[in-house]
């Protein structure tokens, strides 16, 4: 029995209406079984990899934006050239697309490769921006908040506290943590 299973992604937990969104769409969609996760797309997606493993011959795999599956072309170029030994088609529902068709395959790499083009083209005005602005003396990067709070990091850890409950305490990471003991010798 072939299935229709859909994958849903957010980059962060603030993106609640965003998730939400697609939940409703793969489920109006017709899939019968869902992964789902909130997770950067560089990060480990363990239920990307759980999806891929349970997909078999004759499933149909939907998200509902390309971004939410794939980082980049040669990323999507691996995960639909694994989908195809699997015998697996893929379906975008913004795009319309289906991969189940030729055209559909091909129009699936015109348009990953046009958004791998718009995302550097849009990093790359982002750093002549950055130095631009830096040249003008107005761009000074983002506050160190962490190692603002370096010597009260000092304080917690001479007092015998852990570096993970320091972390808690001054609400910054434990590498953070581990940064602002480092610089002074603890």
């Amino acid at each position: 029995m072939t299935a229709i299973v859909g994958y849903a992604r957010t980059s962060t937990l603030e993106q609640v209406a965003g998730f939400e969104a697609q939940l409703r769409e793969l489920k109006a969609a017709g899939c019968t079984k869902l992964f789902q996760e909130q997770v950067s797309s560089v990060a480990k997606r363990q239920q990307l990899e759980a999806c891929l493993d349970y997909l078999r011959e004759g499933d149909t795999l939907i998200v509902t934006k390309l971004d939410r599956l794939a980082r980049n072309v040669s990323h999507l170029g691996q995960l639909v050239a694994a989908l195809k030994v699997k015998g697996v088609s893929l379906r975008i529902l913004d795009l319309g697309l289906d991969t189940s068709t030729p055209t559909g395959e091909l129009i699936l790499n015109m348009m990953g490769a046009v958004a791998q083009f718009e995302r550097q083209m849009m990093l790359e005005r982002q750093r002549e921006g950055i130095a631009k602005a830096k040249a003008e003396g107005k761009y000074k990067g983002r506050t160190p908040t962490a190692m603002i709070q370096a010597q009260r990091a000092c304080e917690l850890a001479a007092e015998g506290r852990k570096r993970a409950d320091i972390a808690r305490t001054l609400r910054i990471s434990e590498r953070s943590v581990y940064r602002a003991l480092g610089a002074s010798g603890l």
